[in-house]
């Protein structure tokens, strides 16, 4: 994992403001899941939607996907500002989901200040293209089998409730036999 750049005091980074509604999923320690949407990103952090907030200092890996790829991290949950908007930091990026990141945040800031038809692009080299390729297939991969892992777990058993109906029956069994076999011997 590398760790994240750190602004100057002075300096915010730049945070941009999705218009696309953009998915996150964020995965806890347990295993769970929750659904969000991002709402606004910088590289240090964003701002999700949610169902409901979490505890402020929960730690999460979150995944959602922009137009250069997509980008998963470790993220600190921070305290909510409604009962459905929850801004989080980064705490742990790998290069490539930087890489992404950073890219996407630099092309939305060109879009919506115009610069995009006047600055030209740099090519981009066929050897960082299949690394990127490379990079973004095996997250899909992960991101697939980990879809896969969901759909085929079971329900959580009811293992009390099937204790309790179990007992329920040889205690009425054991009562029934009692009353017509013993009882009437007497």
């Amino acid at each position: 994992m590398t760790s994240l750049p750190q602004p100057h005091a002075s300096q915010r980074t730049a945070r941009v403001p999705l218009a696309d509604i953009t998915p996150a999923v964020l995965r806890f320690d347990d295993g769970s899941c929750s659904l969000g949407r991002l709402q606004t990103i910088s590289l240090t952090g964003g701002l999700l939607c949610l169902p409901r907030p979490l505890d402020q200092g929960s730690r999460v890996k979150l995944v959602f996907l922009t137009h250069t790829g997509p980008v998963l991290g470790a993220a600190e949950m921070l305290r909510p500002l409604s009962w459905s908007l929850q801004p989080f930091q980064f705490v742990t990026l790998r290069e490539g989901d930087q890489h992404r990141l950073r890219a996407a945040i630099q092309s939305s800031l060109e879009l919506r200040i115009g610069k995009s038809s006047s600055k030209p692009k740099a090519p981009v080299l066929f050897a960082e293209e299949v690394e990127s390729r490379r990079i973004i297939d095996g997250e899909q991969q992960w991101i697939d089998n980990y879809r896969a892992a969901l759909m085929l777990r079971k329900p959580p058993q009811r293992r009390l409730l099937k204790m309790v109906v179990g007992a329920v029956t040889l205690a009425a069994l054991g009562s029934a036999f009692y009353v017509l076999h013993v009882h009437p011997l007497r």
